[in-house]
């Protein structure tokens, strides 16, 4: 099959699926996550990149947080047999995606392929920095989550199930899973690059704290 053809038609297919996305796992969110695969791909001198592009684009396809269960990817591998991907690129690309997601700060997510360890990376450095505070926001009002709770305790989950249930705020987001991604990172040059995105979180992290309790200062004293 022509890859480049399949790359072509696929994103157009997700441009489809994720029409009217509000929470931040949309369309860009994936074209994001597959030029940042494919960049890692070639510092990390990966010979499956079709797999890897494949896998960046799809990878939300089926998401939990859209309403998949995160252990079945019918979406994905519907759209894999139209292709008519060969049985064995499919077969990496499903298993790529299954092991993308974080899954709680006290959950191991292990990859099986580099090719797997770059998508998981990419897509984490997707959650990091700028453009990753802007999605937790987007996801926490879309979900009603408030923006903060004062005194409230990050949770760290020790299941995937636990996860998924979680009903912090926005701003516990951070403690509880952007804050680990950067020590989570798989390949060299994803590593290098979650650094400077890490610093961006943690400073706006404190900035949003000290500018959220200073109305503290003029409470009535009791």
């Amino acid at each position: 099959m022509n890859h480049s053809i399949a790359i072509k038609q696929t994103i157009a297919f997700i441009e489809t699926f994720f029409a009217g996305e509000s929470t931040g796992h949309d369309l860009l969110h994936s074209l994001r996550v597959f030029g940042t695969a494919s960049y890692l791909a070639e510092k990390e001198k990966s010979d499956q990149l079709f797999e890897i592009q494949m896998a960046a684009l799809l990878h939300d396809t089926d998401d939990h947080k859209l309403g998949g269960d995160g252990h079945s990817f019918p979406h994905a591998e519907k759209w894999l047999n139209q292709l008519q991907v060969t049985d064995e690129s499919k077969n990496l690309i499903l298993t790529i995606i299954s092991e993308v997601s974080y899954k709680g700060a006290q959950t191991e997510t292990p990859v099986s392929s580099l090719a797997s360890a770059i998508v998981q990376d990419a897509d984490r450095l997707d959650a990091l920095g700028a453009i990753g505070i802007a999605r937790a926001f987007a996801y926490g009002g879309k979900h009603n989550r408030p923006l903060y709770i004062p005194g409230e305790k990050a949770e760290m989950h020790k299941s995937f199930e636990d996860y998924k249930k979680s009903q912090s705020s926005t701003l516990a987001h951070f403690p509880e899973k952007l804050f680990l991604l950067k020590d989570r990172m798989n390949t060299p040059t994803a590593k290098s690059l979650a650094e400077r995105k890490h610093q961006y979180l943690k400073d706006y992290y404190d900035s949003f704290l000290n500018e959220a309790n200073a109305y503290e200062n003029y409470l009535p004293v009791e």
